[in-house]
């Protein structure tokens, strides 16, 4: 494709120079911020040839826009190379994106919006900038585990459920059953097909002794929720993924799953875990404090009402 400095460029897919380059933008700009500018799903999506997502590239920057699922908004993730900043490519490249994602944008639905990792002082200027407002706030929060770290409470599980771990691909479809079901609100999180669980259980993080299930004992085979836990490094851990079934809600599962998932992380020599919760999740938000979770960073989607 090649990139034009005369204005930022819209493509299906990049050509490899493209993808290096980004790559390149997106870990300075970790490095500048000490956020990624981007989200894990944003990151992989710059090399990808997802039919799906849409890609911005102008000399300074990137941006990658996906239509919104079943009414949603179409969002965009964006990053300017920290060397470029404070030049008006940042105002150009965002700009040239909301054009093109409203164009991508089903006719009477939401508008566009845009995430901002971190919420940095760059970013809300530019919003402001652009007469955008907040939206919507995923906060991320952080416990520390091991020497120092208040103790995780005991794990005691109810003798009318049964918690095992991942057994292969016979849970699969029970598994997109319950994730879909307790996400089917969500943008991101639900709307799952069998390739969103191959995709993630061949991750190179991955670990089938990290996914824990929850079943009735008087029903086995169904599923009652879920925890997947993901590891980053040597010392840090995420609640990466916490589903529970509706029509169980009440039994106190989101809490238990949880932490079984952490002591799996503390045993595992994780020394501190974080999570993503919505700001207006106000039951798992309480879960999370009485379990020593406190905000450590907010990711904030702007956009204009």
């Amino acid at each position: 494709m090649g990139t034009d400095t005369a204005g930022p460029i819209v493509a299906d897919r990049l050509e490899s120079a493209d993808v290096a380059r980004v790559r390149r933008i997106i870990a300075d700009a970790t490095v500048a911020d000490g956020v990624s500018p981007l989200s894990e799903q944003a990151v992989a999506a710059v090399d990808s040839l997802a039919p799906a997502v849409t890609h911005v590239v102008s000399a300074a920057g990137y941006a990658n826009i996906v239509p919104g699922r079943d009414g949603e908004a179409t969002m965009i993730e964006a990053v300017v190379d920290p060397a470029s900043r404070r030049l008006g490519h940042g105002k150009a490249l965002v700009t040239a994106a909301f054009v093109t994602a409203a164009e991508l944008s089903a006719p009477g639905g939401p508008e566009p919006r845009i995430w901002a990792h971190g919420d940095l002082p760059g970013a809300v200027a530019l919003a402001s900038s652009l007469g955008l407002m907040r939206l919507r706030e995923l906060l991320q929060l952080r416990r520390g585990l091991g020497n120092g770290a208040p103790e995780l409470p005991e794990l005691v599980v109810d003798p009318s459920m049964v918690v095992r771990t991942y057994a292969g691909d016979a849970d699969d479809a029970e598994i997109l059953r319950v994730n879909n079901a307790a996400f089917d609100w969500h943008p991101e999180q639900g709307g799952w097909s069998p390739a969103q669980i191959a995709e993630r259980v061949a991750a190179p993080w991955f670990d089938p002794a990290g996914l824990f299930l929850a079943f009735d004992a008087a029903d086995p085979d169904r599923l009652l929720g879920f925890h997947w836990t993901k590891t980053h490094d040597e010392d840090l851990g995420e609640v990466y993924i916490v589903g529970v079934d509706p029509a169980a809600q009440g039994r106190g599962l989101g809490r238990l799953l949880t932490l079984a998932g952490l002591h799996h992380l503390a045993d595992s020599g994780r020394r501190e875990v974080n999570l993503y919760v919505e700001g207006d999740n106000t039951a798992a938000l309480h879960t999370y404090e009485r379990l020593g979770f406190t905000r450590y960073a907010v990711d904030v989607a702007y956009g204009r009402a």
